[in-house]
């Protein structure tokens, strides 16, 4: 982990176009503004672990669904067990 000091109205910079600045500083916390293009996604860690497992929990319900629907519609058949149609000659 890099550590870095900076004071209020500075700044860090992750990669080109992420920049990080400290807005405020009171007792033990630290407000910080974040500078980042529309598409780089930014949350505070506690947030981002709510959306990872809220993500694993729908993938998981998803599968448990299609196991609770499956029976619905029938065993698959085997294409080997039936000879294929013979098409119908038009003319």
């Amino acid at each position: 982990m890099l550590v870095l000091t900076r004071k209020r109205n500075e700044s860090i910079m992750i990669g080109d176009s992420v920049e990080v600045s400290i807005i405020e500083v009171k007792g033990d916390q630290v407000k910080l503004g974040i500078k980042a293009p529309r598409d780089i996604k930014v949350h505070r860690k506690e947030v981002y672990l709510a959306i990872q497992k809220e993500n694993i929990d729908a993938s998981k319900s998803s599968i448990e669904r299609i196991e609770d629907i499956k029976g619905f519609f029938g065993k698959k058949e085997n294409a080997s067990e039936h000879p294929p149609r013979k098409k119908k000659h038009t003319e």
